[in-house]
């Protein structure tokens, strides 16, 4: 068997966007001219958007560690990682082929090659890599032949996207779960989301800890 090859694309980090990078910068300097954080009116204004598409923007930050805010105080925002930080060693992890991001397919299980991921996605636990096929969960950053770093685990929390078999297909969806009410949602308004009843064979396999626009192998 020949020996499988390893990607040179970028490491598998949670990926920056440049509207993101610009809101940070956005953050960054609204404190350093006025010595406090701006509110989401504030940064709206300075950065020539509305106010709701300025808190979406901070709530990707915050979810990829940028930026941290304290639950109910208008100014609490901090930037707390710079983009340029992440990059540390890099360690190989297995690519095993595709999962849908659309239409259910199967995430086949033949190893394709090895990519290489930051060591501190890979240290969490036993990690392997998936190419997305599909756009229903662009508005996640997460498009058609983007790879995908997941990170193994029978089990996540409401939010986490995740990577699920649902009838022996797998699928890449955010999770949400109030009280007995369990879904797979898109993030795309194109799909609708996947409702998962008490007759559904449905399975977690891991949470994605990484996205990266390299196409891999």
């Amino acid at each position: 068997m020949a020996k499988p090859k390893r990607s040179r694309g970028r490491p598998f980090v949670e990926e920056i966007t440049e509207s993101q990078r610009r809101t940070l910068r956005a953050i960054q300097d609204f404190i350093a001219h006025r010595k406090y954080p701006p509110s989401m009116q504030e940064l709206a204004d300075a950065m020539g958007m509305k106010p709701a598409s300025a808190h979406g923007l901070v709530n990707q930050l915050e979810r990829k560690g940028y930026v941290r805010r304290e639950p109910k105080k208008a100014r609490s925002l901090a930037v707390i990682r710079q983009p340029e930080e992440l990059t540390n060693e890099l360690v190989p992890v297995p690519l095993v082929g595709n999962v849908a991001a659309g239409p259910l397919m199967l995430a086949e299980e033949n190893i394709l090659g090895e990519v290489l991921v930051d060591s501190n996605l890979a240290r969490r636990g036993r990690c392997f890599a998936l190419k997305v096929a599909g756009e229903s969960m662009k508005g996640a950053g997460l498009r058609n032949g983007y790879l995908v770093i997941v990170r193994q685990q029978p089990v996540a929390e409401n939010g986490d996207i995740v990577v699920a078999l649902v009838a022996g297909e797998a699928t890449v969806k955010r999770l949400y779960i109030r009280g007995d009410q369990i879904e797979l949602r898109p993030e795309n308004p194109r799909y609708r989301p996947i409702v998962i009843d008490a007759e559904s064979e449905m399975s977690i396999v891991g949470k994605v800890v990484g996205v990266s626009r390299s196409t891999g192998v």
